[in-house]
């Protein structure tokens, strides 16, 4: 593959198989074992350690469920092993996501699950592994060409799955830079939009996680050529990957790379603190 190359944006994961039904399906079952047992997702979500809305997400299919959570909810709802056994189902499943995506994506999927740093830049909307579900489908239902519901439905479901970096050990390090403009534009109207701010908070405020905002009025901007994400899988050198109008790139060539590397370095200079980018976000959030 070459430093240049740039290709269609390809079919989501989920939408070449039956991956998404599978979680779905699992999903349902998990709400009727739990509501035989007679718990509702606080109580379960308590007994596994996890937060309520993960058990939401689990149960409505659009996250994916971890063995160790499949483990953990079936010895809470004493189900004899059933969820258990349907973890061996997940394990392939998420070995079929690593291998179906085209090449140059494949190799991003793979460095981004397994980077142990990950540096982003957003100047359009909040970086999907931040969103809400209630943020990507608005995105994604606002697209042009308009998607069928079925197609949203399994985009919403690949992003959230893709969240589940967060809880990996050990933790990666993370840092992200948003524009200002970001946090102002109300995607998916104001309810959607106030979820979103509260989810910042959240993730902002995890220690492996470091969070600022750039205001708009800031006079000299370093890169005005559109969002990156710059991360260090295990073993290998940063590199960077961005995309524009449908068209990928991923950069390994180590002097663009270093260029990349120099303007985010600029912004976060430039940008709020991680504890002031914070605290404006609290504001928003209470001033909706």
């Amino acid at each position: 593959m070459t430093n240049t190359q740039r290709e269609e944006r390809p079919e989501r994961p989920a939408e070449s198989d039956g991956t998404a039904h599978l979680f779905r399906a699992l999903g349902r079952q998990l709400k009727f074992l739990r509501e035989r047992a007679g718990m509702n997702q606080r109580e379960l979500a308590s007994l596994v350690h996890c937060g309520e809305d993960l058990v939401s997400a689990i149960e409505r299919g659009v996250r994916t469920p971890q063995v160790d959570f499949l483990a953990s909810a079936d010895r809470a709802l004493d189900t004899g092993g059933f969820l258990s056994v349907a973890a061996e189902e997940v394990r392939e499943a998420l070995a079929r996501a690593r291998t179906r995506h085209p090449g140059w994506f494949r190799d991003y999927a793979r460095m981004e699950a397994e980077a142990v740093a990950l540096h982003n830049y957003s100047n359009q909307a909040v970086p999907g592994l931040l969103q809400t579900e209630g943020y990507a489908r608005a995105l994604f239902a606002r697209r042009r060409p308009l998607l069928d519901e079925e197609t949203i439905e399994k985009r919403v479901t690949d992003r959230l799955a893709r969240q589940r970096i967060f809880e990996q050990w050990p933790l990666p390090t993370f840092s992200f830079v948003l524009e200002e403009v970001v946090l102002q534009r109300p995607i998916g109207g104001p309810a959607v939009h106030a979820d979103q701010l509260k989810k910042l908070l959240h993730v902002g405020g995890m220690r492996n996680v470091e969070l600022q905002v750039l205001p708009t009025a800031t006079e000299e901007h370093p890169n005005l050529d559109g969002a990156f994400t710059l991360l260090t899988p295990k073993g290998r050198k940063e590199v960077a990957y961005t995309e524009v109008q449908g068209h990928a790139r991923l950069i390994t060539d180590p002097d663009e790379v270093r260029v990349v590397s120099e303007r985010h370095g600029i912004m976060r200079a430039q940008a709020l603190t991680p504890r002031e980018s914070l605290t404006l976000i609290e504001k928003m959030w209470r001033d909706r």
